[in-house]
């Protein structure tokens, strides 16, 4: 989503870093641009205007223009300012220590509501909650039916019930967790198309009722500044705790996720991705602003790379690089495990100064299942032993990949020049150095 962001900060950045000297009237002329590229990213005009005031008055201070390095000082004064408009610190989600967690899901129909349970049932329930979920959006067609889908993919219990009235299914649903010794419940609620009072009268009533632990508002970010005025109203009703955004990874602008906390007040808690249940990230201010400003953000995927990562596996690899063993069964449990850390584009833009660099792009994911499809065309011994694969086995797998043999050929030769490349690493010592450097955690 920030890419273009990304690209026209970097430009207006480098015109102060590139200045000799640094002048009041330079200074002005770059954040008046800066402002200007805000409010094309749909900014709200309040926090553009405010957040700009705030840089050039640590910019124009003596340190700032006495440094030796102005232009970089700069760029960290607007870094810590993108950190403290996102919201500072992280927030965690509010979890009961001693009873039960109620965690009450809002927002307009169509942002992610549903999903985004799914996905916090899934998170909560590997960190050992006993979760239930809970259906109380009794108006969308089949809104019940996919949370009980949702949750017999993760194993996750859901209630329901065939009353029309969400009040009491709340109410119902608080007697059931505690009668069953569930520790956690999460209440996904009706959304509508736009905000209308029963709506919000009903959403209220509900919080009332059960009084939940944390109240998490859903906000697409694709809808921009109408994203921020469905916040502010739902906020003035509600009163939640926290906010979740949904769809950055989409074609918006990105100025609901930059103005959004600073219009309502409330912290970000969570980022939600695509429909992948596994796709849900923990909100860092500082690690978003990192991206946003072309740094990228390999804490977090380090962080990724760590939960999906096993030890032994890895270091199983890492001995079958050392004596040029990888074949093309370790390559799919590879790409499997790329595949459970999410899409190449999301890994790909936190690794720094790339963001920037990929904006027009095309990174195919399906490329990805093109190539598993190959590999799971082949037997175990043609896997394990690429060079048996000749013209007719190749036939074979590219009629049983449903894919041509030019991409199969590509692949193979793919394979054998990474094969060629590992070999060179070895007879240069580098996986031996590498032991001596670094350590898995």
């Amino acid at each position: 989503m920030f890419e273009e962001l990304t690209l026209k900060l970097d430009l207006a950045l480098k015109k102060i870093t590139g200045q000799g000297r640094l002048t009041e009237n330079n200074i002005s002329n770059a954040l008046r641009e800066i402002r200007r590229i805000f409010l094309d990213a749909d900014v709200n005009y309040y926090v553009a205007k405010d957040f700009i005031e705030k840089v050039k008055e640590k910019s124009l201070g003596k340190e700032v223009l006495a440094s030796i390095t102005p232009g970089q000082l700069i760029t960290k004064i607007i870094y810590d300012e993108l950190v403290e408009l996102l919201g500072g610190g992280h927030k965690e989600l509010t979890l009961n220590p001693n009873g039960l967690t109620k965690i009450m899901i809002v927002g307009l129909q169509g942002s992610g509501k549903t999903t985004f349970c799914g996905k916090l049932a899934l998170r909560l329930k590997n960190f050992r909650r006993k979760v239930l979920l809970v259906a109380a959006d009794i108006y969308r067609p089949a809104a019940i039916q996919q949370l009980k889908i949702l949750g017999e993919k993760i194993g996750v219990e859901v209630f329901s019930s065939e009353i029309r009235d969400a009040v009491k299914i709340a109410e119902d649903s608080l007697v059931y967790a505690r009668d069953n010794n569930f520790d956690t419940l999460i209440l996904d609620t009706a959304g509508r198309l736009h905000i209308d009072e029963e709506m919000m009268n009903e959403v209220s009533e509900i919080k009332n009722k059960i009084i939940p632990t944390d109240t998490l508002f859903i906000v697409d970010s694709m809808i921009g500044q109408d994203a921020v005025n469905s916040a502010k109203a739902f906020n003035e009703k509600v009163n939640f705790d926290g906010i979740v955004l949904t769809k950055l990874d989409g074609d918006a602008r990105g100025g609901a996720a930059l103005s959004i906390r600073a219009v309502v007040g409330k912290p970000i808690k969570f980022i939600s991705n695509g429909e992948k249940l596994e796709n849900l990230d923990v909100f860092y201010p500082d690690r978003l602003a990192s991206r946003i400003l072309g740094k990228g953000d390999i804490i977090s995927l380090v962080e990724k790379a760590q939960e999906n990562i096993d030890e032994l596996e890895a270091k199983k690899i890492e001995e079958k690089l050392k004596k040029n063993k990888f074949d093309f069964e370790d390559f799919l449990k590879q790409i499997k495990l790329i595949k459970k850390m999410g899409s190449l584009s999301s890994l790909i833009s936190m690794i720094p100064g790339i963001g920037a660099q990929i904006k027009n792009v095309n990174i195919d994911d399906k490329a990805l299942i093109k190539v598993e499809a190959i590999i799971n065309s082949m037997t175990k011994q043609e896997r394990t032993n690429p060079k048996i694969l000749n013209g007719s086995r190749r036939k074979r797998i590219a009629r049983g990949s449903g894919t041509s043999i030019q991409d199969v050929n590509r692949l193979i030769k793919q394979f054998s020049e990474m094969q060629k490349m590992v070999s060179n690493l070895n007879r240069k010592g580098f996986f031996s150095n590498q032991n001596k450097n670094f350590k898995f955690n």
